[in-house]
């Protein structure tokens, strides 16, 4: 049973959807298309900006989003996903794809959602970090002691597979955390270079602003099963997967647990439809010694 996968935040490269662009006509019109929506040309940024340009938030996640879902559009009748999934942002992409949302309703969500986390992160500064090599429940435990005795924030945020794990929070929390858990025995506590605290409670103010934007959209019922950050569970109906995007942006990213699901569902192959290999990668962790996986990447 074939998996579609779709990358978050973080993925994004200069040139990226250029050879799509050039190559199939349907990428070109949604390209074209997309600039209308959002008012500038953001595949000048793509195509040929600069890193600078391209790591501003407002273009980064409609970036992403854009390349992902064309990259699946692209692919015509070889996008036959029995299931699918998105690594945070990437949950757009995936209900996108799976035809929960439409094009234009999915862009204008994840512009929404960009803006939205930006304010965030002017109003609350945070940061997050990658925990690597050091078990989940004791990176669990720390970040609880940390937050109860500074009265901050600190908390798992993204559970991307064994021995990887990304925390996040108040930058004070997140550096006393980072220095327990290397004495904790973490083979790397590494403070990431992002913006805000993602997926933690200082996101409240654009979990708020985005729940509107949400709950005035129309969502469908997807052509397959989509797994969701929040649960890791399959959904399928409209209401349940509006209500767990709007809690996305202030809980965990449940990755792990997402794969494995799949897994157990009956997924046999993973396609990851957008920029970069990430979710290759984590994926392969999570079902390493199992023979029966097979893990691709769509080429442009």
């Amino acid at each position: 049973m074939n998996a579609f996968v779709f990358p978050g935040q973080g993925s994004q490269f200069v040139g990226m959807g250029k050879d799509l662009y050039e190559k199939h006509p349907i990428a070109k019109e949604h390209f074209d298309q997309a600039n209308r929506i959002l008012g500038f040309d953001i595949t000048d940024i793509m195509f040929a900006g600069t890193d600078e340009q391209l790591k501003q938030t407002k273009v980064t996640q409609p970036a992403v989003f854009l390349h992902s879902v064309i990259s699946a559009l692209c692919l015509g009748d070889d996008f036959n996903p029995a299931m699918c999934a998105g690594h945070s942002l990437g949950e757009l992409s995936a209900l996108t794809a799976a035809r929960c949302l439409s094009f234009e309703d999915g862009l204008k969500l994840v512009a929404a959602r960009a803006i939205a986390m930006q304010k965030a992160c002017e109003a609350v500064p945070g940061t997050m970090a990658a925990i690597i090599a050091l078990a989940d429940e004791k990176v669990e435990a720390i970040c609880k002691e940390v937050s109860e005795e500074m009265g901050q924030v600190v908390i798992p945020a993204n559970y991307n597979c064994p021995g990887q794990l990304v925390i996040s929070g108040t930058k004070e929390a997140i550096d006393a955390a980072c220095v327990r858990l290397k004495e904790a025995g973490a083979k790397r506590a590494l403070v990431l270079p992002v913006g805000g605290a993602f997926h933690s409670p200082l996101m409240q103010p654009a979990k708020d602003e985005l729940e509107a934007a949400i709950a005035a959209t129309t969502f469908q019922a997807p052509i397959c099963p989509v797994y969701q950050n929040v649960d890791g569970k399959a959904h399928t109906e409209p209401e349940e997967i509006k209500e767990n995007l709007i809690k996305q942006l202030t809980a965990s990213v449940l990755w792990t647990t997402e794969v494995n699901n799949m897994v157990a569902a009956g997924a046999t192959h993973f396609t990851e439809c957008g920029p970069g290999k990430a979710l290759q990668g984590m994926i392969a962790k999570i079902c390493k010694g199992n023979d029966a996986i097979t893990i691709s990447g769509v080429a442009e």
